[in-house]
Protein backbone atom coordinates (compact mmCIF):
# COMPACT_ATOMS: atom_id res chain seq x y z
CA UNK A 1 0.00 0.00 0.00
CA UNK A 2 1.53 3.35 -0.93
CA UNK A 3 1.39 5.79 1.66
CA UNK A 4 0.85 9.32 0.17
CA UNK A 5 3.84 11.38 -0.59
CA UNK A 6 3.87 15.42 0.06
CA UNK A 7 6.41 17.53 -1.83
CA UNK A 8 6.43 20.89 -0.98
CA UNK A 9 7.90 24.25 -3.15
CA UNK A 10 8.48 27.50 -2.76
CA UNK A 11 8.52 30.06 0.11
CA UNK A 12 5.95 32.95 0.22
CA UNK A 13 7.80 35.96 -1.23
CA UNK A 14 6.73 39.18 -3.35
CA UNK A 15 6.71 39.07 -6.65
CA UNK A 16 10.30 40.56 -8.50
CA UNK A 17 10.95 42.05 -11.11
CA UNK A 18 14.33 41.52 -13.47
CA UNK A 19 17.32 43.18 -13.79
CA UNK A 20 16.48 43.87 -17.40
CA UNK A 21 12.62 44.92 -15.94
CA UNK A 22 10.96 42.37 -18.96
CA UNK A 23 10.42 39.54 -16.66
CA UNK A 24 8.48 39.14 -13.38
CA UNK A 25 9.15 36.27 -11.43
CA UNK A 26 6.02 35.24 -8.81
CA UNK A 27 6.96 32.33 -6.12
CA UNK A 28 3.58 30.34 -5.25
CA UNK A 29 3.78 28.15 -2.25
CA UNK A 30 2.23 24.63 -3.53
CA UNK A 31 2.01 21.62 -2.37
CA UNK A 32 2.28 18.25 -4.68
CA UNK A 33 0.46 15.14 -2.82
CA UNK A 34 1.04 11.82 -4.24
CA UNK A 35 -2.06 9.99 -3.14
CA UNK A 36 -3.22 6.32 -5.50
CA UNK A 37 -1.10 7.35 -8.34
CA UNK A 38 -2.77 10.55 -8.75
CA UNK A 39 -1.46 14.35 -8.22
CA UNK A 40 -3.75 17.25 -6.36
CA UNK A 41 -2.41 20.60 -5.97
CA UNK A 42 -2.88 21.92 -2.52
CA UNK A 43 -2.76 25.53 -0.92
CA UNK A 44 -1.23 26.25 2.33
CA UNK A 45 -3.36 26.45 4.42
CA UNK A 46 -3.36 30.64 5.23
CA UNK A 47 -2.90 31.24 1.87
CA UNK A 48 -6.01 33.18 0.47
CA UNK A 49 -7.87 31.93 -2.05
CA UNK A 50 -8.20 33.73 -5.44
CA UNK A 51 -10.49 33.78 -8.20
CA UNK A 52 -10.50 35.82 -11.75
CA UNK A 53 -12.94 38.89 -10.73
CA UNK A 54 -16.77 37.78 -12.06
CA UNK A 55 -17.96 39.67 -14.81
CA UNK A 56 -20.57 42.57 -14.54
CA UNK A 57 -21.97 43.25 -17.46
CA UNK A 58 -23.40 46.53 -17.64
CA UNK A 59 -25.76 46.57 -20.54
CA UNK A 60 -26.18 50.33 -20.81
CA UNK A 61 -22.56 50.40 -21.61
CA UNK A 62 -22.73 47.63 -23.79
CA UNK A 63 -25.91 49.20 -25.79
CA UNK A 64 -24.29 52.44 -26.47
CA UNK A 65 -20.86 50.95 -27.71
CA UNK A 66 -22.84 48.65 -29.96
CA UNK A 67 -24.96 52.03 -31.18
CA UNK A 68 -22.28 54.06 -31.56
CA UNK A 69 -20.38 51.21 -34.12
CA UNK A 70 -23.82 50.55 -35.76
CA UNK A 71 -24.21 54.25 -36.37
CA UNK A 72 -20.86 55.26 -37.19
CA UNK A 73 -20.72 52.35 -40.09
CA UNK A 74 -24.23 53.97 -41.39
CA UNK A 75 -22.55 57.03 -42.43
CA UNK A 76 -19.23 55.76 -43.43
CA UNK A 77 -21.57 53.33 -45.53
CA UNK A 78 -23.68 56.49 -46.99
CA UNK A 79 -26.76 56.16 -45.67
CA UNK A 80 -27.61 59.15 -44.29
CA UNK A 81 -25.82 62.56 -45.85
CA UNK A 82 -25.28 64.08 -42.40
CA UNK A 83 -25.43 63.04 -38.62
CA UNK A 84 -28.47 65.54 -38.44
CA UNK A 85 -30.45 63.26 -40.99
CA UNK A 86 -29.31 60.45 -38.61
CA UNK A 87 -30.50 62.01 -35.59
CA UNK A 88 -34.23 62.09 -37.30
CA UNK A 89 -34.18 58.96 -38.67
CA UNK A 90 -33.24 57.45 -35.44
CA UNK A 91 -35.43 59.65 -33.61
CA UNK A 92 -33.19 61.24 -31.15
CA UNK A 93 -31.18 64.09 -30.26
CA UNK A 94 -28.21 64.90 -32.54
CA UNK A 95 -25.97 66.49 -29.69
CA UNK A 96 -26.80 62.71 -27.61
CA UNK A 97 -25.88 60.56 -30.86
CA UNK A 98 -22.57 62.98 -31.42
CA UNK A 99 -21.64 62.42 -27.80
CA UNK A 100 -22.46 58.57 -27.99
CA UNK A 101 -20.65 58.23 -31.35
CA UNK A 102 -17.23 59.27 -29.66
CA UNK A 103 -17.45 55.87 -28.01
CA UNK A 104 -16.22 54.40 -31.41
CA UNK A 105 -12.78 56.00 -30.65
CA UNK A 106 -12.42 53.81 -26.85
CA UNK A 107 -9.21 52.11 -26.93
CA UNK A 108 -9.72 48.48 -27.84
CA UNK A 109 -8.67 47.44 -24.55
CA UNK A 110 -11.63 49.32 -23.06
CA UNK A 111 -14.02 48.35 -25.62
CA UNK A 112 -12.87 44.69 -25.05
CA UNK A 113 -13.47 45.33 -20.95
CA UNK A 114 -17.13 46.47 -21.35
CA UNK A 115 -18.27 43.87 -24.13
CA UNK A 116 -16.94 41.32 -21.80
CA UNK A 117 -18.02 42.65 -18.21
CA UNK A 118 -14.95 43.16 -16.92
CA UNK A 119 -14.53 47.07 -17.22
CA UNK A 120 -13.49 49.10 -14.08
CA UNK A 121 -15.49 49.11 -11.19
CA UNK A 122 -17.79 52.45 -10.98
CA UNK A 123 -17.44 53.14 -15.04
CA UNK A 124 -20.66 54.86 -16.28
CA UNK A 125 -21.98 55.94 -19.69
CA UNK A 126 -21.78 59.51 -18.59
CA UNK A 127 -18.08 59.38 -17.91
CA UNK A 128 -17.99 58.25 -21.40
CA UNK A 129 -19.92 61.09 -22.75
CA UNK A 130 -17.90 63.41 -21.34
CA UNK A 131 -14.49 64.70 -22.97
CA UNK A 132 -12.18 61.77 -23.11
CA UNK A 133 -8.66 61.95 -24.40
CA UNK A 134 -8.21 60.39 -28.32
CA UNK A 135 -5.13 58.87 -26.79
CA UNK A 136 -5.94 55.32 -25.87
CA UNK A 137 -2.83 54.82 -23.57
CA UNK A 138 -4.58 58.67 -21.46
CA UNK A 139 -7.78 56.78 -21.51
CA UNK A 140 -6.70 53.42 -19.96
CA UNK A 141 -5.06 55.09 -17.67
CA UNK A 142 -7.97 57.43 -16.94
CA UNK A 143 -10.15 54.58 -16.33
CA UNK A 144 -7.60 52.17 -14.88
CA UNK A 145 -9.33 49.22 -12.33
CA UNK A 146 -7.87 50.54 -9.25
CA UNK A 147 -5.18 48.12 -7.69
CA UNK A 148 -6.10 46.91 -4.38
Amino acid sequence: MNRPTTLTLGPISRPKLSRDGRTMVVSIPISFQRQGGRKRVVTPANAQGWSPPKPQVDNTLIKAVVRAHRWRTMLESNLFNSVRDLAKAEKINESYLCRVLRLTLLSPTITEAILNGLQPTGLELAQLLKSIPAEWDKQETMFRQPQH
